[in-house]
């Protein structure tokens, strides 16, 4: 892989990792990409993949330059395909209009692409190199390639807390702790992903309607952990099933007459295979959820549902949103419970991460 490039080709590629952005809630499965075409130093030509089935970045750029795409250089974020999808073979596309040389940040390691896309073009005279931008095209779709590479979806946790680290007060009292700019954020978040997940303690606590508002550009299925089929069926979560899914993850163990009712009104009941405690396991769901295509997966908590997935090893991002405020007490509870890391040299630490101001509360992001 030839990590090399002139320092005229990074302003390209990073306005082609800008577009593919765009495209962030609305073509998962599929992946993020962006493309830019420059011919004679100068953009003739943008795109990025819009939509779910639509036509892909690189088509989109080659449109939008025209006769100009002649001899060009395509700057791509992801190495393009060369299989008939939902779409037919971008390759062809680019061998036909005679380009020159293609930049690609990053190959593609789905089975019918990972490599052949470039075999094809070098074999039609199209020089191809890899690596410039990989790692930010990497971070850019890394809930895509967690999907290909696991077959489970990229997890994200989310949580409001004090400046104290404090989700409720002693009396549980939790609304609202962060303010309305973050409530927006958390809201933009749900819109683009395919699932919400809580635990039964916050589904009776909060009778939440886990919906984004306004809507984005996905409609998230909400899921409930709720081993003993306790969710009330006047739950806004239930009286909505019909509109928004709504996934019930329960045990072996659950009355049965409670799992039909709860079905009969509209939820999907799913029993994941048992762990020796009885307790329906974290990563089975997490299988079950990788085969619909789930890309991208909201933990919204509570605490010990938190900590569960973090004893799991299963959060591959965090959001969390710090209001300026003191609660106090030994009482209050902490937003990730569970078993915990033994020692600080166990702990779950953060690679990377982004700070923001909501207004007053600071809104941390941050990756392992």
């Amino acid at each position: 892989m030839n990590t090399m490039s002139h320092a005229a080709d990074e302003p390209m590629m990073r306005r082609a990792l800008e577009l593919a952005e765009r495209g962030r809630g609305h073509v998962e499965p599929n992946p993020l990409v962006g493309a830019v075409l420059v011919r004679d130093g100068r953009i003739v030509g943008e795109g990025w993949h819009q939509k779910f089935g639509a036509a892909h970045a690189e088509v989109n750029a080659l449109t939008a330059a025209g006769d100009a795409a002649r001899g060009a250089t395509l700057y791509i974020t992801l190495e393009p395909c060369c299989h008939h999808g939902k779409t037919p073979p971008c390759t062809d596309a680019l061998i036909q209009v005679g380009l020159a040389r293609v930049m690609a940040a990053l190959a593609d390691p789905f089975a019918q692409v990972c490599g052949q896309g470039a075999a094809q073009l070098r074999a039609a005279g199209i020089s191809i190199e890899f690596g410039l931008g990989e790692a930010d095209a990497r971070r850019q779709n890394a809930p895509y390639l967690k999907l290909l590479a696991s077959g489970r979806p990229y997890v994200h946790a989310k949580w409001a807390m004090t400046l104290d680290g404090k989700i409720a007060t002693r009396s549980g009292d939790s609304k609202w702790i962060s303010n309305e700019t973050s409530r927006r954020k958390v809201h933009e978040l749900r819109g683009r992903v395919d699932g919400i997940l809580v635990g039964i303690g916050t589904a009776l606590t909060d009778d939440p309607l886990l919906t984004a508002r306004p809507p984005g550009p996905r409609v998230a299925g909400r899921v409930v952990l709720d081993s003993k089929a306790r969710l009330p069926l006047a739950s806004q979560l239930v009286r909505t099933s019909a509109l928004t899914p709504t996934l019930i993850v329960v045990s072996p163990s659950a009355p049965t007459d409670r799992v039909d009712a709860l079905r009969q009104a509209g939820c999907e009941m799913l029993i994941p295979a048992p762990d020796q405690e009885g307790v329906p396991r974290l990563l089975a769901l997490l299988d079950e959820l990788g085969k619909r295509r789930w890309t991208n997966l909201l933990v919204e908590g509570g605490s010990e549902v938190l900590g569960r997935f973090l004893d799991a090893q299963a959060i591959d991002e965090v959001h969390a949103f710090i209001a300026p405020r003191l609660v106090g007490g030994s009482e209050g509870k902490t937003p990730v419970a569970g078993r915990g890391a033994e020692s600080l040299a166990d702990a779950w630490n953060l690679a990377a991460w982004q700070v923001e101001m909501l207004d007053g509360d600071v809104y941390v992001r941050g990756w392992k």
